[in-house]
């Protein structure tokens, strides 16, 4: 029998620090929707070859300059650990061996490398270790279920290299504030919407089930990621359960009374880790992740601190308290640069994602059914057929929205089938001024402005952005 509902959502647990249920709900967010995590992160099943390349050409680079130098003499044949943390698909360690393989003409790198792969949660570690695009790199791939601090598998200083793709976001972040002398942070209380409250006729159970992220028994209950309504309070920080007290102090000093910001301690976590694991002369880390480089932005009120996709609690980056706690841990040369400004360099021109380029339209903005975005988006695609020409045949993976209206889906179903398996992989993919350029008629007729979209190439990171830290001992 359904239980009478009230006005109000229903509590489902107590006040905890933003952190705490983050972990919490995103261990739950991976064990029910993982099959479906595409429609949640589009980054997550990406098919994008290019910053995949721009790594491996990178760290072609600097193993036969390494390997060169007097230093190295007789390691030239020493084997090479390189980890990937955080693995998504497996696409970005398949194109990475792949263009290796190619640039290795002389069998000096590829041979020697063992590829590990490391994700937390076991399904999602066996699908991208599964993918079909890995299966010519089998002998070099190992795969590792752990959590990023805890890798205890690998010994102190013995890895050359170490990407992580948009992990950073993902992992436990505080919200932090000045308020007078004292410093407090974010807590949250979860509560159930009203509406699905009615449809749950065991409610102790649930709330059960929930506090112990039972997921078997959570299954037997109606989905209730979307209903979820948090209540948000303010208290002094408990230093004792949070690292770099010194460092996190200083820095929230910098900024007005009350401006909340991040505070990244999962992402301090895999610095202390890569600054264990790397070896003297590695190649060094990398870490790929959408957040801020600017005080200006991070002391702005209204600036996104976070976002929930599908239930999942993600945080922005807060790069320089970043890279203040790797001074603190002496981890060596850190840089931040922009991921257009990384790809773009290794390609030797300027680059933008597709999303940047659907940005530009004058449509873009404006209210759209979400079935007139698929069409935009699938035109825009078209529109490169004839110049983009991927090195990997991977046909983007495109199903149409239920609520498309019967008179344009069979037009739209077409256009998605006819997508070229070549061509644009995917809408995070980046393309080079000269594909814009010799696509500019297609897309000027579809409603782009060339001059809109060729500034856009040359713009400055947005405020919050997409950023590439490096690290090297």
């Amino acid at each position: 029998m359904l239980q009478d509902a009230d006005a109000l959502p229903q509590l489902i647990g107590d006040y905890k620090p933003v952190d705490q249920w983050q972990v919490h709900i995103n261990h739950l967010f991976y064990k029910f929707r993982s099959d479906f995590i595409r429609n949640y992160y589009q980054t997550f099943a990406s098919a994008d070859y290019r910053l995949a390349h721009a790594l491996a050409s990178d760290y072609f680079e600097r193993v036969v300059k390494r390997d060169a130098s007097p230093s190295s003499a007789g390691k030239d044949s020493s084997p090479l650990t390189v980890m990937e943390w955080g693995p998504g698909n497996g696409n970005l360690a398949a194109c990475f061996l792949s263009h290796l393989r190619t640039l290795d003409n002389q069998g000096q790198v590829y041979p020697r490398i063992r590829y590990v792969m490391v994700d937390w949660e076991p399904s999602l570690l066996d699908r991208a270790v599964a993918s079909p695009s890995l299966v010519q790199h089998r002998d070099r791939i190992e795969p590792l279920c752990t959590t990023v601090d805890r890798i205890s598998d690998i010994a102190d200083g013995t890895v050359d290299r170490i990407i992580c793709n948009e992990l950073w976001n993902d992992l436990p972040a505080k919200l932090m504030c000045r308020q007078g002398g004292d410093m407090e942070e974010e807590f949250l209380r979860p509560n159930l919407s009203d509406t699905l409250h009615a449809k749950i006729d065991d409610w102790a159970a649930f709330v059960r089930a929930f506090d112990a992220k039972d997921v078997e028994t959570l299954r037997r209950f109606p989905p209730f990621f979307d209903d979820l309504v948090w209540e948000r309070e303010y208290r002094t920080v408990d230093w004792k359960d949070v690292p770099y007290r010194k460092t996190i102090t200083e820095f929230l000093r910098r900024f007005d009374e009350q401006i909340v910001v991040p505070v990244n301690i999962g992402a301090f976590v895999t610095l202390k880790e890569a600054t264990r694991l790397l070896a003297p002369d590695a190649a060094g880390f990398s870490s790929f992740d959408a957040g801020s480089t600017d005080l200006k932005v991070l002391n702005d009120p209204d600036k996104p601190c976070s976002g929930q996709f599908g239930g999942q609690q993600s945080y922005m980056v807060n790069f320089p308290l970043v890279e203040a706690v790797a001074k603190q841990l002496k981890a060596g040369r850190v840089a931040v640069e922009s991921q257009r400004e990384f790809i773009g360099r290794s390609l030797g021109t300027n680059v933008l994602t597709l999303m940047d380029l659907l940005a530009t339209h004058p449509l873009a903005g404006t209210r759209m059914e979400p079935w007139e975005q698929d069409r935009l988006l699938l035109r825009t695609i078209r529109a490169f057929d004839e110049v983009y020409e991927s090195p990997y045949e991977r046909k983007m993976e495109f199903s149409l929205r239920a609520d498309t209206p019967a008179a344009e889906r069979d037009a739209l179903q077409a256009m998605a089938d006819g997508l070229k398996a070549t061509g644009v992989p995917d809408t995070v993919a980046y393309l080079t001024e000269e594909e814009l350029t010799a696509a500019s008629r297609n897309l000027e007729e579809i409603g782009y402005d060339p001059h809109s979209f060729l500034i856009a190439l040359t713009a400055p990171p947005s405020p919050v952005d997409y950023f590439h830290l490096s690290m090297r001992r």
